[in-house]
């Protein structure tokens, strides 16, 4: 008999989208089309997806339907009717197949409700009073105020796009480690310790067709132990062990930016990653974990690195008055 494992302890994941509501926010506040590709990516690093819903009258989206139909995404219908509300019947609807998965499938740990609408409030707050956990998704500009706190976490998608499609060519042999640095830092952001079997498996669910064999490593032990001899994750215990991101790749990515833009003065966000590598032939956010540049970016603003000012594509990167600055990580 095939042991479970300790895979049977990672959460299951049901995930519901009013879809509707993500389209228009996206089209309105962003200028583009919802991909639910990087919604995926975000929750394969936090658990296995059972099922996946989405809910609109489709006939007025052919090519969103295609995008998810891509991902594996059941569609439910829901046809406009002449003289009835099309967004209430989605929500009902979206209400009453959550609530029955909840009561029929005890094994679904956390339920992701992707919306910006509060009228699903009362949904969230039914779900955590059945003890399950429940991940919000919804466009920061239409999203309302009442539905974040009402969550046990909430995920603006405007963050998980931004930079995304930097033109970046990864068509070097690397990709399955870039897959593995940013997946390992996805769960460093909702875990406290990664083991390397959490990581494998994580990795899988991003890409059923990942093998350690494509990159030359007869086991995912060994692809480990060559990525932390390069710097770019520490691996601490034998067997399986708890892995994290190598802070001596990511100090000098630090030193390198802090460089660029001292240097420069101020650097428009658009053109910051040809300047670093103008420097660096080799820089690359992916291979320190980062999902797209503007993630490398914002942590580093985060850390008191860099100061971002301005709006979409007018964004200015400099460094921060004295007062704020702090150091970066240590290498």
């Amino acid at each position: 008999m095939t042991s479970i494992g300790p895979d049977h302890a990672e959460p299951r994941i049901a995930v519901y989208l009013d879809y509707e509501n993500l389209a228009i926010g996206a089209r309105e506040s962003l200028g583009s089309t919802f991909d639910f590709g990087v919604v995926a990516d975000a929750l394969a690093e936090r658990g296995r997806v059972i099922a996946r819903r989405a809910y609109a009258d489709w006939s007025y989206f052919d090519e969103d339907r295609r995008m998810l139909t891509r991902h594996q995404v059941e569609l439910i219908d829901i046809p406009q009717k002449m003289g009835g509300s099309r967004k209430n019947a989605a929500d009902i609807k979206l209400a009453i197949d959550a609530i029955e998965l909840a009561l029929e499938r005890s094994f679904i740990s956390t339920f992701v409700i992707c919306t910006g609408d509060s009228d699903l409030s009362p949904l969230v707050q039914k779900l955590r009073e059945l003890d399950r956990t429940v991940i919000g998704v919804g466009i920061r500009q239409s999203t309302s105020k009442l539905l974040p706190p009402a969550c046990d976490e909430f995920m603006f998608y405007d963050n998980l796009v931004l930079g995304a499609d930097d033109g970046e060519d990864t068509s070097d042999g690397n990709d399955g480690a870039t897959l593995v640095l940013s997946t390992l830092a996805g769960l460093e952001g909702s875990s406290d310790s990664v083991r390397a079997s959490t990581l494998k498996r994580a990795v899988l669910r991003k890409d059923p067709t990942f093998s350690e064999a494509d990159l030359g490593h007869r086991s995912f032990g060994s692809l480990l132990r060559s990525l932390s001899s390069d710097g770019l994750i520490s691996l601490d215990g034998e067997g399986d062990p708890r892995v994290s991101l190598g802070d001596s790749a990511a100090g000098r990515a630090d030193e390198l930016l802090v460089s660029v833009v001292t240097d420069a003065k101020e650097v428009p966000l658009t053109g910051l990653k040809d300047a670093l590598r103008n420097v660096d032939a080799d820089f690359s956010e992916r291979r320190l974990g980062y999902r797209n540049f503007g993630s490398f970016v914002r942590a580093a603003e985060a850390r008191g690195l860099v100061k971002i000012t301005g709006k979409d594509d007018g964004r200015i990167v400099r460094l921060p008055s004295r007062g704020r600055s702090r150091r970066g990580r240590k290498s």
